[in-house]
């Protein structure tokens, strides 16, 4: 195996409970009238977008031109009381593109088949740029790339999407070197399959994927998925708050020797891998937080997105390759979310070099 250049599954029950919830989301492929969801509304021909934040100026915009989009977890309670209609109609107020789907009912106000969603979404003036599914589980039914992997990618196409990925992290058979080797094989027969349609395969990390492995507690997890999945064939978007997370648990190795990184690098090394990112905010907090960091709104925490997302910007086609997701696992207001998480990342302009 080779590794890259730097140097136990996971174990918050509250991160294995959200996990859990978002695979049950599931999908209603073939379900009847969207009535309830409220009539869709053409979209305004260029939305207005909010003012304020931090980083405002002078200078070129930080955030490449429709490239912003939303994780529609954040707004699961808006979709199930408002219907995706409304909810869409607000995002496109907020200056949003994009949307990724976590599951494609959502709990929403009334039944919906996929088309009923794509026209929906399209309709506001929204692009669907990827969906989270399950990896696996012990029901043969479930809908899961393992265990339905033709159903996920027809589904996947019928709503367009260029990208069709997971949010669970390969621990399917343990948390040794081998077993992460196992989970790469499966991501490349994943990817190879979705290739053959016209989409990117993708994993979203959390923050355990930056642990060590429980048989070297000299490799880092992460590195393992990386040099042993196909760059063709598997993508990943980072989920930046959970790698920073990954960072301040994850920077010693289990002898108590150092192992320091930087999410940024893991970008930087190998820009094309990484097509869709999360863009959530945490306030630095070492006390009274156990993993370091108390999830905010997008702009009043601590990562420096200006930094982060200009850096990207710098790689090879950075500006037109990636796209920038906002989400919040559990917002106050999650429409308030939705717009001051815009109105920030709008704002943010590049330092003058």
């Amino acid at each position: 195996m080779s590794l890259p250049r730097r140097n136990q599954g996971p174990d918050d029950p509250e991160l294995v409970r959200r996990l859990s919830r978002r695979n049950m989301l599931g999908v209603a492929a073939g379900a009847t009238a969207a009535a309830l969801l409220g009539a869709a509304t053409p979209a305004a021909a260029a939305p207005a977008l909010p003012e304020g934040g931090h980083g405002h100026g002078h200078g070129r915009p930080v955030l490449p031109p429709g490239r912003l989009g939303i994780q529609l977890y954040s707004l699961r309670d808006k979709v199930s009381t408002l219907g995706f209609a409304t909810v869409f109609a607000e995002l496109r107020k907020y200056g949003y593109d994009e949307v990724e789907y976590a599951g494609y009912t959502q709990g929403s106000a009334g039944p919906i088949s996929l088309s009923q969603l794509k026209r929906l979404t399209r309709d506001h003036g929204l692009r669907p740029i990827g969906s989270h599914v399950g990896y696996y589980a012990s029901d043969p039914a479930a809908y899961t790339f393992a265990q339905n992997l033709d159903r996920v990618l027809d589904d996947a196409a019928a709503l367009g999407l260029p990208h069709i990925g997971t949010a669970s992290g390969p621990w399917r058979y343990g948390s040794t070197v081998d077993g992460w080797k196992r989970c790469a094989e499966e991501f490349n027969r994943y990817g190879a399959a979705a290739r053959k349609r016209g989409m990117k395969f993708y994993q979203h990390n959390h923050s355990e994927e930056f642990s060590f492995a429980s048989d070297r507690p000299d490799v880092r997890l992460y590195d393992v998925l990386l040099a042993e999945t196909d760059p063709d064939l598997v993508h990943l978007e980072m989920d930046i708050f959970w790698a920073y997370v990954g960072q301040y648990r994850y920077s010693v190795r289990p002898d108590g020797t150092p192992a320091p990184f930087d999410p940024l690098d893991y970008v930087l090394d190998q820009p094309d891998r990484y097509p869709l990112f999360h863009v959530k905010d945490g306030d630095r907090d070492d006390t009274a937080v156990p993993y370091g960091y108390r999830m905010t709104d997008v702009g009043d925490g601590d990562i420096d997105y200006r930094r982060f997302i200009s850096a990207v910007n710098r790689t090879r086609h950075g500006r037109h390759a990636h796209h920038w997701q906002a989400e919040h696992d559990n917002p106050v207001d999650s429409l308030a979310f939705a717009r001051k998480s815009s109105a920030h990342l709008h704002a943010l302009r590049e330092r003058r070099r």
